[in-house]
């Protein structure tokens, strides 16, 4: 897959920072002297752990140098590094992290049933595993891209659709990895509804994310014809409202697990 482009993920900065803000204020710390940001993109994410443990050591980690540029420039102050999250982990030298936060990052990531369990054996003692996914893989706007991407010109370039996302094992899943290992567990489930100027302003939204990968494996020529024929569709999955708007249902999965 290509690198991000962080201008566009951050075009819908607002409507991506408010579930961030929002698993942040249910991690159940008042202090953490080092707390790591996994997937932190543009350094949004990375901002508002910085506003909240103004004393921690924050590190930042992504894979995409695009997005470790724009997070530096908006957060010289933090550290950032270059990684991947499928394999990182806490350097031998330093200090075990208070505070694991990933927010809408582990999606991407394989192996949910090995990788949440030694994210957590990760914390230090009374450190916090705090996970937000968007959990969307069967609203229209992901199910249309798998509906396009599975029919001719495009089928071929794209290859399995399915294959493309990793599959969430469900909010009990998450509970019962956590549970047996965790002092305490919290999981929810929240449904945001964004207002949407149009069809293209939609398909604007998850070209920065979700779209990425599908779009990516095609020549120019078949990107257009691809973007063209998903955005007709969406026009008819999203009815305008009576303010002529779409509302774009995003539903979101919480996760956050304390150690003893």
């Amino acid at each position: 897959m290509l690198d991000w482009n962080p201008a566009l993920y951050r075009r819908y900065e607002d409507e991506r920072t408010r579930p961030a803000q929002e698993l942040l204020a249910r991690v159940p710390l008042t202090a953490a002297t080092r707390v790591v940001d996994l997937g932190c993109g543009p350094g949004n994410s990375t901002e508002l752990l910085v506003q909240r443990f103004p004393g921690a050591d924050v590190l930042g980690i992504d894979n995409s140098e695009a997005m470790l540029v724009s997070a530096r420039e908006r957060l010289p102050a933090a550290r950032f590094e270059l990684s991947d999250i499928a394999t990182w982990a806490p350097a031998s030298k330093e200090q075990a992290p208070d505070l694991i936060y990933a927010n809408a990052a582990l999606q991407w990531v394989p192996d949910h049933a090995t990788l949440i369990p030694r994210l957590f054996a990760a914390l230090a003692p009374g450190g916090v595993l705090a996970i937000q996914m968007p959990d969307n893989r069967q609203e229209p706007t992901h199910r249309l891209m798998r509906e396009v991407a599975a029919e001719a010109p495009w089928a071929e370039p794209i290859g399995n659709a399915d294959a493309l996302r990793t599959e969430l094992l469900g909010i009990g899943g998450y509970y019962d990895l956590l549970a047996p290992v965790a002092a305490k567990v919290d999981v929810w489930h929240t449904i945001y509804q964004h207002p949407m100027a149009s069809a293209k302003a939609i398909v604007e939204w998850v070209r920065g994310t979700g779209l990425k990968p599908f779009v990516d494996r095609l020549p120019p020529k078949l990107q257009a014809s691809y973007l063209a024929d998903y955005e007709a569709r969406i026009a008819r999955a999203y009815p305008a409202r009576t303010d002529g708007k779409l509302l774009l249902a995003f539903p979101r999965m919480f996760i956050l697990a304390q150690k003893a």
